[in-house]
This record gives structure tokens, sequence and C-alpha cells, in this order.
């Protein structure tokens, strides 16, 4: 029988848990050291919705600018990119540099390479630091940095979900632009302030892998 093997750890800048990349035959797991899964290479699905649906008002554009937050193993780049014009730009706010470079060094078959398209490009930054920085630029932002509306892998990433980052992403949108978020389970509280933040909002639950199968996941899509 396989069992996982560590291939790599490294430090979450900004707070002390470690994230660690297994190996098990053909797939690859990223985990928070002692805090479980946070993604692997055999569930995908709900990724490619995220996508899907925060780039819906995107397709059939030339162009376009999208800010997705977390790299993750390419999945979610590589679904943005075939919702998105040719002339249109993706940006990719990853805080944890190793997350680029197993990106580079092993995900690529997973998801076509799709840090070689020449649409996107990878910030290794904050996402809020990003997002303060880029005001009224972004027609739709793709959050998926924790496993739902809390912070998990940072503490402080609970502030994108409370009303103050909920502002700011706000202000970081276009007119018209779209906000979607990535969750692991249902949250009312957060779909309460979406609504309560000026959003118009609605509520998918999707499969976890491809074709909708496996677990259920929820996306918002907020405009």
């Amino acid at each position: 029988m396989n069992i996982w093997e560590l291939i790599d750890t490294t430090q979450i800048p900004g707070g002390h848990a470690e994230m660690t990349l297994h190996k098990k035959g053909d797939d690859f797991s990223i985990c928070v050291k002692d805090g479980g899964e946070l993604m692997n290479t055999r569930m995908h699905g709900s990724e490619e919705s995220l996508a899907k649906l925060g780039c819906k008002k995107l397709e059939g554009k030339e162009g376009g600018r999208v800010l997705v937050g977390g790299l993750g193993m390419g999945f979610t780049l590589a679904a943005t990119l075939h919702h998105v014009g040719p002339k249109a730009l993706v940006e990719v706010a990853e805080l944890v540099p190793a997350v680029e470079k197993w990106n580079r060094e092993y995900f690529g078959p997973y998801a076509n390479f799709p840090l070689n398209d020449f649409r996107s490009v990878v910030k290794i930054a904050d996402v809020a630091d990003v997002l303060r920085a880029n005001p009224n630029s972004y027609d739709a932002i793709l959050l998926d940095v924790d496993n739902g509306p809390t912070g998990m892998t940072q503490e402080k990433n609970s502030w994108l979900y409370w009303p103050e980052g909920l502002h700011v992403i706000a202000e970081s949108l276009r007119t018209g632009g779209v906000l979607a978020v990535w969750s692991a389970y249902p949250d009312r509280a957060f779909h309460k302030r979406l609504v309560g933040m000026g959003f118009k909002v609605e509520e998918h639950r999707v499969g976890a892998r491809t074709g909708g199968g496996g677990g259920r996941h929820t996306i918002w899509v907020a405009e």
C-alpha cells in the first residue's frame, strides 16, 4: 500500500504555521501541519466552478482583469484562463513563495501549465495588500485563500470576510464587477454580511470533483 511521502515543508509568512507538500503515487497533497489537508490533485471540480461562476460576465469578451486570491495547485487559475478572452489579464496573489515553486516543479501537468500562459501573472503578496493597492481595477475577484470565510492559513485573513475587508474588495471592483468566494462549507452569517454590504448575492453548492461528484462545496457570487 502506498503511503504519503513528505516532499517539502515551508513556513507560512506572517504566522507560526507550517505548510507541507506530500506525494503518494501520482497524487500530491498540500496540508497545514497539524491542521489537515488544504487541497490535493484528485479533487478540483469546485475550484473550476469558482472560476466559471466568477468569470461568467467576461465570457465572450476579449479583455478583462481578474484577481485570483490563492494559487493553490493551479486549477482555479487554469479554469479562469479558460473562461476569459485572449487579451485578459489574470493576476494571482499568493502569500507563500514555495507554492509557486511547487506549481512549477510538480503541479504543472495536472492543470495544463497555467503559469506558462502569457495572460497570467503571479504576485508573491498578501491578497489584502494587492486589493488595497488596486482600487477600481478588477472585473472579477476570486478568493480561495482559506477553507471558508474565516482565516485558516492566516488568522488575519478573517478580515477579508468582514465589513472592512468587504468594503476594500468592493472598492477594488469595477462597476458591475463580481466577487466569488470558495468555501468548504455553508455560512449563513457571511451570506448576510455580503447582502448587508450592498452586494447582490447568489449561493451555489457544487461538487468537489470535476463533473460534480464528491462532497459539496459552497461558492458565493456577489455583484
